[in-house]
């Protein structure tokens, strides 16, 4: 090979490096934004509902209503470390696990029947 042919070599593989970075860039820069995406419009939002909840549950305390992962709504009578004790008729008690709940509403409003 002369000496120009090789040059011709060396300068020409730069170039197919460069393309192969390109289609690269190109493949891997929309993923990326599909995940930014993604995380903003699914992944934000469900951990702030987690967090919500969690310092929903932490923060019941005696006569506030609740509802149960089962369906169960009472009143709670006494509250634990990790359950609750929930009133859900005229004295009947069922001890239930804090993380069970579902909702929890400020105790106070009178039932509708008495």
């Amino acid at each position: 090979m002369s000496n120009s042919s090789i040059l011709m070599a060396m300068q020409a593989a730069p170039a197919e490096q460069g393309s192969a970075m390109a289609a690269y860039a190109n493949f891997f820069i929309p993923l990326i934004m599909m995940f930014g995406v993604f995380w903003i419009l699914v992944f934000r939002p469900q951990q702030r509902r987690v967090k919500e909840h969690q310092a929903t549950i932490a923060g019941v305390k005696k006569g506030d209503d609740v509802i149960t992962a089962g369906g169960i709504r009472g009143r709670v009578t006494k509250v634990a470390d990790d359950e609750v004790e929930v009133e859900i008729a005229q004295g009947v008690k069922v001890r239930v696990v804090k993380s069970t709940l579902t909702q929890v509403a400020g105790g106070g409003a009178k039932p509708a029947n008495d």
